[in-house]
């Protein structure tokens, strides 16, 4: 995929929802995989000529391990003339202590998303997620067979106690671009 078109289907997400206003601060979370970094590469893109002006904040929750090695991201940011933040975490040791619980990965991203949040609120308004098309097919699946209901995540989430708005700009954006965009702009996993 070309980067003309990630702005595209990017651009037409975030005009569909109004996802993004004058004056915001977006804090961008960034695992370290295809659908953050490819996220980040969007927005910072966008931010120089989109007519709604806003900042982004790249933010890594550390879980704690101590094989986590972020170099190429701070130089990706770096690169992108984004501003880079670890939220240092003990995620994964609670995790490990807790593996009577029946599914570990599901508290895992819980406790990410909810580090994400809590230190997103010190300087941004809201907080873009990587969530691409396939997700919110695959999401609405899940929900369908496990749960009886036809659901899945919303493009614009306000949360009510934290005053963070959750965006999810890649939602056009199909999985199989993302990997695409990913092997022809080099991003580092």
């Amino acid at each position: 995929m070309k980067l003309q078109q990630l702005y595209s289907y990017v651009r037409q997400a975030i005009d569909d929802y109004q996802m993004i206003a004058d004056g915001d601060r977006i804090a961008v979370g960034i695992s370290g995989g295809k659908d953050s970094l490819t996220l980040l590469y969007a927005l910072s893109g966008l931010r120089r000529f989109y007519p709604k002006k806003f900042e982004l904040a790249a933010l890594t929750v550390d879980l704690g391990f101590d094989y986590y090695d972020l170099s190429e991201i701070r130089q990706l940011c770096k690169t992108l003339d984004v501003e880079y933040h670890v939220i240092k975490t003990k995620i994964g040791e609670i995790v490990f202590e807790e593996r009577k619980e029946s599914s570990p990965c599901a508290l895992c991203a819980k406790m990410r998303k909810g580090a994400l949040n809590d230190y997103a609120q010190i300087g941004c308004n809201k907080v873009a997620y990587a969530h691409h098309m396939d997700d919110i097919i695959e999401t609405m699946f899940l929900s369908m067979f496990y749960e009886g209901q036809f659901y899945s995540f919303a493009p614009v989430t306000h949360l009510d106690r934290s005053g963070i708005t959750v965006i999810r700009p890649l939602m056009y954006v199909p999985e199989a671009n993302v990997i695409g965009f990913l092997h022809k702009y080099h991003l580092p996993l």
